[in-house]
């Protein structure tokens, strides 16, 4: 399956490591942010695009993750670093790799959705 992600970043070159490069810790959200496509009630959640459901179902495909949107470039406050998404790891995280090897090795670091 794969995943038509033209248009969804300003760059589409940019890379969104969610690991950090010295230590390996793996970032993930401590909760959920307030615009989280899997939030429940989130009225963006029951017409979700196309695009974004085939990221998430390409996501789980490859045991990768999700990104969260409030972390990328260009999207982000100033210090916050990309993390995967919190609903992403609540529903498939036992589906990802980079969740996996950081829950295995102690690796984890959650932190705060950008306000």
């Amino acid at each position: 399956m794969s995943t038509d992600t033209e248009g969804l970043y300003e760059d589409d070159t940019v890379s969104c490591p969610v690991a950090d490069e010295a230590t390996g810790e793996v970032r993930v959200l401590s909760e959920r942010c307030s615009t989280c496509i899997f939030r429940p009630g989130n009225p963006f959640r029951s017409t979700m695009p196309t695009t974004i459901r085939d990221m998430i179902a390409e996501a789980v495909a490859v045991e990768g993750h999700v990104t969260c949107h409030a972390t990328l470039p260009g999207s982000r406050p100033a210090g916050i670093e990309p993390a995967i998404c919190r609903g992403f790891a609540d529903m498939y995280g036992h589906r990802s790799l980079a969740l996996r090897f950081g829950d295995a090795l102690g690796m984890i670091r959650e932190i705060p959705p950008p306000a």
